[in-house]
């Protein structure tokens, strides 16, 4: 792949913490458990109150296909939500007396709003689209898009690139960090696991949990693109 023009990124800095724990209130074990849950808790209220309203009219409506354009367009505000949330949580430190995670996820959201629609909005649409006659080839194009969304939804949330060069890197990267494309789909079938057993719901009540697993997951990627295209 040829190399992508040099591209500004966020602020990617990661948590840093005291080595000497006892010098400073709140960087002990059990302090950082607590930062952890509070950042977590906060992180998914405000995913609920950005993406909360969209997503009660899709759990309502019948198993049709005749109501997945409807469905779509009421799931866009979760996009720019999940956006806001990997930029929040890629940046959560902890420290209990430096935890502003609400001021990240509001950042976030601000910078991200307008890729994230664009990668949630593109992978919607082929959803859509996919479901409607579904079968081997169209359920091969919508668990191959699902992981590049991901991968494109994580650089766009955490790097600042053009639109054609997110699409481009996100689809080189499902083979250069295929480890990274595994775990996504591990990440994928646990989310639908979740949806069979329980419901929608499941997914939107977990979803800075699963955030969380997807940064996780995604460190090689984030990464191999800090290194090589990122300057």
């Amino acid at each position: 792949m040829s190399r992508l023009p040099p591209a500004s990124r966020h602020d990617a800095t990661l948590l840093e913490i005291t080595p000497d724990r006892g010098e400073r209130f709140g960087t002990g074990l059990l302090s950082q458990a607590a930062a952890m849950i509070y950042t977590l808790l906060v992180v998914e209220l405000l995913v609920l109150v950005t993406a909360g309203p969209g997503l009660v009219l899709p759990a309502l409506l019948d198993r049709d296909v005749s109501n997945l354009p409807l469905a779509a367009l009421c799931l866009l505000p979760a996009g720019p939500a999940l956006s806001a949330a990997i930029y929040a949580l890629h940046r959560r430190r902890l420290d209990l007396a430096d935890l502003h995670p609400a001021t990240a996820f509001v950042r976030g959201y601000r910078l991200n709003a307008v890729g994230a629609l664009k990668v949630w909005g593109l992978w919607l649409l082929l959803i859509t689209l996919n479901l409607a006659e579904p079968g081997v080839a169209q359920w091969i194009v919508i668990a191959v898009s699902t992981v590049w969304m991901l991968n494109a939804l994580v650089i766009t949330s955490l790097f600042v690139f053009r639109w054609r060069d997110v699409a481009r890197l996100s689809a080189y990267l499902l083979i250069r960090s295929f480890g990274v494309t595994v775990g996504n789909a591990c990440l994928i079938v646990v989310a639908l696991a979740g949806i069979w057993l329980w419901s929608e719901a499941v997914l939107a009540l977990a979803a800075s949990l699963l955030v969380l697993a997807l940064l996780g997951n995604a460190r090689p990627l984030i990464g191999v693109v800090r290194k090589e295209f990122v300057r």
